[in-house]
């Protein structure tokens, strides 16, 4: 998906974003790996407006920031309370190759690792990630999955 962003960012835009939106809902939803679920047709239009929304620069500049930079030493700046949530069904991000380290780095974070979710968990599980979130800004304890 990143290599159709970053090679071809002014051509057939509205395809590309299509193609990506698409693509996305069956990474960040497992769909992949479970062949039976059903596409959301919703949340697959919806990110195709989000992605139209944004322009072609930012898109391109976005995926090689987050490929191409190490955010070692940012992450051990970090001072403040920090909630890492993570699935461990990520089907993009690795859990192992990301929260786990994350939480190594921060100074104070607290993470959570959902079994069986998704890389996008916060539109298919809105529901137990915001009140996760919203109980962890209140400073309640965010009780492992």
């Amino acid at each position: 998906m990143f290599n159709l962003v970053r090679s071809s960012p002014a051509t057939l835009r509205y395809e590309n974003a299509l193609i990506v939106a698409e693509g996305n809902y069956l990474m960040l939803h497992g769909r992949f790996s479970r062949p039976d679920a059903k596409a959301s047709q919703g949340i697959i239009q919806n990110w195709w407006r989000q992605g139209m929304m944004g322009s072609t620069l930012a898109h391109y500049e976005g995926i090689k920031a987050f490929s191409e930079t190490d955010q070692t030493e940012d992450l051990k700046a970090i001072t403040v309370p920090t909630l890492i949530l993570q699935g461990d069904d990520d089907q993009i991000v690795p859990y192992k190759d990301a929260s786990l380290l994350q939480e190594k780095l921060l100074k104070n974070g607290t993470l959570k690792v959902y079994p069986g979710y998704p890389h996008g968990m916060i539109t298919t599980y809105a529901d137990v990630i915001n009140a996760d979130i919203l109980a962890f800004i209140k400073g309640a304890a965010v009780k492992a999955a």
